[in-house]
């Protein structure tokens, strides 16, 4: 087995019609990711090894530690036997905020609220949408033809989900992936942060796809970063659309070729 960044590559053997080959498959990379903050550890997750650094701030943006980028001082990646650690420094207001509600935690892939110690940890007040924004149908389905290309490693590997920032005339201007959909997206808001001020980066003009479902919380991380529509190609939950209403974004789901389903905000696509 050798790794190469996001994907790794391994030896099988394929039963194919009574057939047997033998050869190498590109899977995707899966490895044990600590966010370290002035020294202390505050979570652990599993992750592909990409996009490090925006992660790093994605994560500390969506889950509030950090209020804006400029509060995020330093970050190195630290390789190990056991995984990788992103060493965060931060400032010390955020610090002091996280040292007070500090919690650990282990978060395996797909699992988003782990840690959360009562109902009020876990379902916070969503944030508020401020940006307007209109897109049309055909906008929603130009975004999600184009997808497809611009990820590279589900092409490789076929594990990997992807979240994309697209303007409000569908072009895909962003893709982060990762083989969990919610550090996909945390991904996706930290190189978001980080390139605000590229005149093709607007984020008051731009909405949110991603290849998975629309759970409570990639509604809470998209509202968190004033992104007014997510659009998910699988299916909300209840509590998804719930919070959505309560924070003015606009939820598009089952978007596929030829079809998607608004089910909030509806004056936002037209």
């Amino acid at each position: 087995m050798s790794a190469a960044g996001g994907s790794t590559s391994v030896s099988r053997r394929v039963w194919n019609a009574g057939e047997i080959t033998q050869g190498n498959d590109q899977v995707a990379t899966e490895t044990a990711i600590a966010m370290v903050y002035n020294g202390i550890s505050h979570v652990v997750m599993m992750a592909t090894p990409e996009d490090l650094e925006d992660f790093a701030l994605g994560f500390s943006l969506s889950e509030g530690i950090l209020q804006n980028i400029k509060q995020l001082l330093d970050c190195e990646i630290e390789q190990s036997e056991k995984g990788i650690e992103l060493a965060l420094t931060i400032a010390a207001e955020p610090f002091a905020r996280l040292k007070e509600k500090r919690r650990n935690l282990v978060g395996r892939t797909g699992c988003g609220l782990c840690g959360a110690e009562s109902l009020e940890q876990a379902i916070l007040p969503p944030a508020k949408i401020s940006a307007d924004l209109v897109v049309s149908h055909q906008s929603i389905q130009r975004a999600v033809s184009a997808l497809g290309a611009e990820q590279h490693l589900q092409r490789q590997t076929g594990a990997v989900h992807g979240a994309a920032y697209c303007s409000r005339d569908g072009e895909v201007l962003l893709v982060r992936e990762d083989v969990g959909r919610h550090n996909a997206l945390d991904k996706l808001l930290g190189a978001l942060a980080k390139n605000a001020n590229k005149a093709s980066i607007e984020k008051q003009g731009g909405f949110a796809l991603v290849t998975s479902r629309a759970s409570y919380e990639m509604v809470a991380k998209t509202a968190s970063a004033n992104i007014p529509l997510l659009a998910s190609v699988s299916a909300p939950t209840s509590l998804a659309i719930e919070l959505a209403e309560q924070s003015g974004l606009t939820l598009v789901g089952f978007t596929r070729t030829g079809r998607h389903v608004v089910y909030t905000g509806q004056q936002r696509v037209n």
